[in-house]
């Protein structure tokens, strides 16, 4: 499209720069100088980029908490024919930030939704860390409790059949319990690269083992910046067992009389697990029946 094209009416997914301000794109700037308004995650965050460049177009809020309760008005403005630019703080709309809720609701309209690509810290983190990008699957952020996080984790290397890298967002103040439970996963040896702060100007790359990783940011008196885990993640060589954890408790209690926590550190010993792993398990059993 040429630059003097007036911009078509329809929804605009702007990608904006996630550190760099020289990461936005000729396309990007024009799209966001004339759109007739530009919903962002943070109307604060995004002023800075716009005074930055010199664009007065108007900006009003659309962030997580919001953005249900606004679609309507913004689905309104789409049908008369404006053209809105949505941002995120960093990135692209829509990728672990708001912006698809609004996205769908105008594709389900039948208002015309255009992205414009740009930086992501995903894909940057990726083709910097060294590790395979033929298979790669973005998990996003993992859940904040412990619990929740360690079974998502189970259950991804369960589902995994191939090698492939895996991509995670993580805060600095879970990173290190989340490079523990990998390290419980899928071993110590596990390859990971962790990447701080992108195209900023502390922007670090820690690649090694998972081990090698965590000692390194355990002698570190805090970790700061936005980060990128990156895992190697190879499937589980280990045939599934024939019998269920389930069966395999009543079998313990009824043959040596063991109750079931006993029955369950005896299963973890044998199949190599931690007996929380074995517990989910177990529970996942019984709520398919």
């Amino acid at each position: 499209m040429a630059a003097d094209t007036p911009l078509a009416p329809g929804l605009y997914l702007v990608a904006t720069p996630i550190g760099n301000l020289e990461d936005i794109t000729l396309r990007a700037l024009r799209v966001l100088r004339t759109a007739d308004r530009i919903a962002c995650e943070d109307t604060r965050q995004t002023q800075k980029l716009l005074n930055h460049f010199g664009i007065e177009t108007p900006a009003t809020s659309l962030h997580e908490h919001n953005e249900a309760a606004r679609t309507p008005e913004m689905l309104a403005a789409l049908a008369a024919g404006e053209r809105v630019a949505v941002v995120s703080d960093a990135g692209m709309p829509g990728i672990s930030d708001p912006g698809m809720h609004l996205a769908a609701a105008a594709i389900a309209a039948g208002v015309p939704v255009f992205p414009v690509p740009g930086a992501n810290a995903a894909l940057s983190a990726l083709v910097a860390s060294g590790l395979s990008a033929e298979r790669f699957l973005f998990a996003g952020f993992l859940p904040a409790k412990a619990g929740e996080r360690r079974t998502a984790l189970e259950n991804l290397r369960e589902q995994m059949a191939d090698p492939m890298t895996v991509i995670f967002y993580e805060a600095p103040h879970r990173i290190l319990e989340t490079l523990g439970d990998l390290e419980s996963i899928w071993g110590a040896e596990a390859r990971v690269v962790l990447a701080r702060e992108l195209t900023k100007l502390h922007e670090e790359f820690l690649r090694g083992t998972v081990a090698e990783v965590r000692a390194a940011l355990n002698e570190r008196d805090r970790m700061r910046g936005e980060m990128v885990l990156l895992l190697d993640a190879q499937p589980a060589t280990v045939s599934a067992p024939s019998i269920s954890i389930k069966d395999r408790v009543a079998a313990l209690e009824r043959e040596e009389g063991l109750d079931e926590k006993d029955a369950l550190k005896r299963i973890a010993r044998e199949r190599g697990q931690s007996k929380s792993e074995v517990y989910r398990e177990l529970q996942r059993e019984r709520a398919k029946r």
